[in-house]
């Protein structure tokens, strides 16, 4: 299985959401089954690291950001990927933008979370890296839930 994150610069939620999202996978046996990635709908930041503020708090929290870069989403990452995660809607409204067909896979993150907020509040400017954390953690949490029971509907080989 494959999943996807987006945002918009891919300097902020989406390296956290992935970097995040990688971890749980390790602690929950489930790393060798799912692959995950991020990219962001502009090309603001290409080839750039994670913010600095976001790759303090993953280093905080136990878990690693290094190797990844900023990209832009492309045709083929939509292709691809078995499950999109945008962080917002307009993250969402870009994804369809690019290839409307894709639809049926594409979830925002926050619906996998116990909250009535759509979107991923976008630290970028405000500096707030913990409201992101918070927001991140319990959609990629709920994401897990969510993988392990396709993971278990899905056919023995």
């Amino acid at each position: 299985m494959r999943v996807l994150f987006v945002c918009l610069g891919n300097i902020c939620r989406s390296p956290l959401a992935e970097g995040l999202f990688r971890e749980l996978l390790r602690k929950a046996g489930l790393s060798d089954r799912v692959e995950v990635d991020s990219a962001g709908t502009a090309d603001y930041h290409q080839g750039a690291p994670p913010h600095p503020g976001i790759r303090r708090l993953a280093q905080e929290k136990g878990f690693s950001l290094d190797g990844q870069r900023a990209r832009r989403l492309t045709l083929q990452d939509l292709e691809e990927a078995d499950l999109i995660v945008a962080m917002d809607r307009s993250n969402r409204e870009e994804v369809f933008a690019l290839n409307p067909q894709v639809e049926p896979k594409v979830r925002l993150l926050l619906e996998f979370a116990d909250t009535r907020e759509l979107d991923v509040h976008d630290p970028y400017y405000t500096g707030d890296f913990t409201r992101t954390y918070r927001q991140v953690e319990a959609g990629c949490r709920g994401l897990l839930t969510h993988i392990r029971r396709q993971l278990s509907a899905e056919p023995s080989p």
